[in-house]
């Protein structure tokens, strides 16, 4: 593959606020290994591609671009935090970021990861927030052939003809919900803060609506306005968000059950089957046992 061509200025790094955060299981916690955001003043054509080799424990902080990014996982966890939400992208997933969203992006183990960035005028037909796509094998080879593309490849030849079918197939791609809202409201973002903790903590909502200073009623009212979920949908995506980076490190699915706060493995593997369409052997292969 041909060097990615760099050039004078760098995608805009951002000030800090508040993000919404999905830890990465139950591993140790350790300092993580940044990354270096690619300088570019422009794209060189509509559709530029990258592939990077990440640890685990990658960090890209916060930035921006001038330009659509799609952020693509053969192997390992992706995740990628705004002010808002957290998304997450095992293999065969693939985050969608706009032009101009504040985002950091994080790797909860050794990962291949394949981005494409996307002029804006070429991807008219997306919604213009953040969301994680499911990836067909059509569209995994042509993203993996895209990138073997020269960085000025001929726009009017059988490259530019590659490229317009994979974006024709990226607009195709349905949306997938591995995706985690975070409220607003401070006494909310205290319960999501110790659930995001401890997603084993088995409280009622009533409990959680005293740790709140809420009654019952009026936690299940605003969880529901502030992030479009019941706090229990909320909780349920948590934990099962949380198991995929555990599953991808190869961690037992037991384990994983109990540290998720289910009772026993057919429970989560049933929960895991409905949320994600796929059992954990079948998302992650022979890693999860």
């Amino acid at each position: 593959m041909p060097q990615n061509r760099q050039h004078n200025r760098q995608s805009k790094p951002s000030r800090q606020p508040r993000s919404a955060s999905v830890p990465a299981g139950r591993a140790p916690a350790a300092a993580p290994v940044e990354r270096r955001i690619p300088r570019l003043a422009r794209l060189p054509r509509p559709v530029y591609a990258r592939m990077e080799s990440l640890p685990a424990g990658s960090l890209a902080r916060r930035h921006t671009h001038d330009w659509v990014q799609l952020s693509y996982a053969i192997s390992g966890v992706l995740e990628i935090r705004t002010a808002t939400a957290s998304f997450v992208a095992p293999p065969q997933r693939a985050i969608w970021i706009p032009a101009g969203i504040e985002h950091e992006v994080r790797t909860t183990a050794s990962t291949e990861m394949r981005s494409l960035y996307l002029d804006s005028a070429v991807t008219t037909w997306a919604p213009p927030d953040c969301h994680v796509l499911a990836v067909s094998p059509l569209v995994r080879e042509l993203i993996l052939a895209v990138g073997t593309l020269p960085v000025e490849y001929d726009e009017e030849g059988p490259a530019g003809r590659l490229v317009a079918t994979l974006l024709d197939q990226l607009a195709a791609l349905p949306q997938v919900a591995f995706n985690l809202p975070l409220p607003r409201d401070a006494r909310l973002l205290k319960v999501c803060s110790a659930l995001q903790t401890a997603p084993d903590d088995t409280r009622s909502l009533a409990a959680w609506g005293e740790v709140a200073g809420l009654s019952e009623r009026s936690l299940a009212r605003l969880f529901r306005d502030e992030t479009g979920l019941s706090f229990g949908d909320w909780r349920l995506r948590l934990r099962l968000l949380l198991a995929l980076g555990a599953l991808e490190r190869g961690e037992r699915v037991t384990r994983v059950a109990l540290d998720c706060g289910y009772a026993s493995t057919s429970a989560f593997i049933a929960a895991f089957r409905r949320a994600f369409g796929s059992t954990p052997l079948a998302m992650f292969g022979r890693g999860a046992r």
